[in-house]
């Protein structure tokens, strides 16, 4: 559990409440920039893992803007950052396009239909246009999130472009990678090599998606920066990242407090936030979050369940050891929590949903946001 001086004892936090660290959000960010400088590559947010408005002062003194999946997350773009904005989506509907021609810079099409239907008007709005091709190369370890899976419906086959005039697009759009290292994406670059290199002298740019998880400690960043730069001299592309987990990677946790404690064979601790509603990855994916001080089942002293404070019955965590007998009112601290979670999670069962904040390089806590009930409310209809 966490100690007397951790700072997320801090009595300005409330819980449960997200807790952005500043100071590692810059440090991942000057990395980027590193790579950014030693590669000649250019990296943007992508929006999808981290949307936490509130951090893009910041985050837009080092990247070159952000990546958007869908009209809202454009708009966050445009008027929160104010930098490049990129799109895609699997497919886009005409009102999709009548807005995104007014927000982005680049737009990348998941089929050749979708192109050819909106390619007119989307080039007489002067903005750079793109394919997403599947490279039919598998990295991703989980099957959820791995694009180039057999039946895949995201991106184009190769030889689904034989005969076709791509007059008009201006680059290709990649990504098969879910925190990969820059092995993965070595070899990601070679899949697309053999099966499109015929195309990539004739292109402007190249997109290499996310899941370059550059900012994990071991990463061979260096390696990831060779790499990157004979490809691009190689085929004199603009080359593009754009990370999600690897921006917002251990840069803060989501605080929790236990608020009871009932037995059915062994203790159970309730606490005041939802594995489905605030943590879903953990049913769906599923994984197990790390607990700061906290061990696996029969490693310290004291097991408990963790569950959430839902009615769903499988709203369960996991089962932890703790040094000491858990107490009502005590904290629990899961690690790791700002990329890919907060960006999920709902209001189901109107549990109180967690407050957002900053802990500033100075030690200085913000409260950015506190969820209401008109939140709650506003979102039904």
């Amino acid at each position: 559990m966490a100690s007397l001086n951790d700072p997320m004892i801090n009595p300005d936090i409330p819980s449960p409440c997200y807790v952005l660290e500043e100071a590692r959000l810059e440090a991942n960010l000057q990395l980027m920039q590193k790579v950014q400088e030693q590669a000649g590559v250019s990296i943007i947010l992508a929006l999808k893992g981290f949307s936490m408005w509130s951090a893009f002062p910041l985050v837009g003194q080092y990247l070159q803007g952000c990546t958007a999946s869908s009209v809202w997350e454009a708009k966050l773009a445009k008027f929160e950052m104010g930098k490049e904005v990129h799109a895609y989506s699997p497919a886009y509907k005409q009102a999709d396009i009548d807005e995104l021609v007014r927000l982005v810079n680049h737009i990348s099409f998941n089929s050749l239909t979708q192109w050819q239907r909106y390619r007119e008007q989307v080039s007489e709005a002067g903005i750079s246009m793109g394919l997403r091709i599947n490279p039919e190369h598998r990295e991703a370890d989980t099957e959820l999130y791995d694009p180039s899976a057999p039946g895949s419906r995201l991106g184009v086959r190769s030889s689904e472009l034989e005969g076709v005039d791509l007059s008009g697009i201006e680059g290709f759009h990649v990504h098969n990678l879910c925190e990969c290292d820059s092995f993965a994406a070595e070899r990601t670059l070679q899949a697309v090599e053999k099966r499109f290199g015929q195309y990539l002298h004739q292109l402007k740019w190249l997109n290499l998606g996310g899941g370059h998880l550059m900012t994990r400690k071991g990463y061979d960043v260096d390696h990831l920066i060779r790499t990157l730069k004979t490809f691009r001299e190689k085929y004199d592309l603009e080359l593009i990242l754009e990370p999600g987990s690897a921006v917002a990677w251990q840069t803060g946790p989501l605080v929790a407090e236990v608020v009871d404690i009932v037995n059915n064979d062994g203790p159970i601790a309730i606490l005041d936030i939802s594995a489905t509603a605030h943590m879903p990855d953990v049913l769906e994916m599923p994984y197990r979050p790390a607990i700061r001080n906290a061990g696996l089942a029969g490693e310290k002293a004291f097991d408990y369940k963790l569950g959430g404070n839902s009615c769903l019955a499988g709203d369960v965590i996991d089962i932890y050891s703790f040094d000491h007998q858990l107490q009502v009112g005590e904290r629990v601290i899961f690690e790791d929590m700002i990329h890919y979670t907060m960006v999920k999670t709902s209001f189901f069962n109107g549990v109180e949903h967690p407050s957002i904040g900053i802990l500033h390089k100075d030690g200085k806590f913000e409260l950015v946001r506190k969820f209401e009930y008109e939140d709650f409310r506003n979102k039904l209809s």
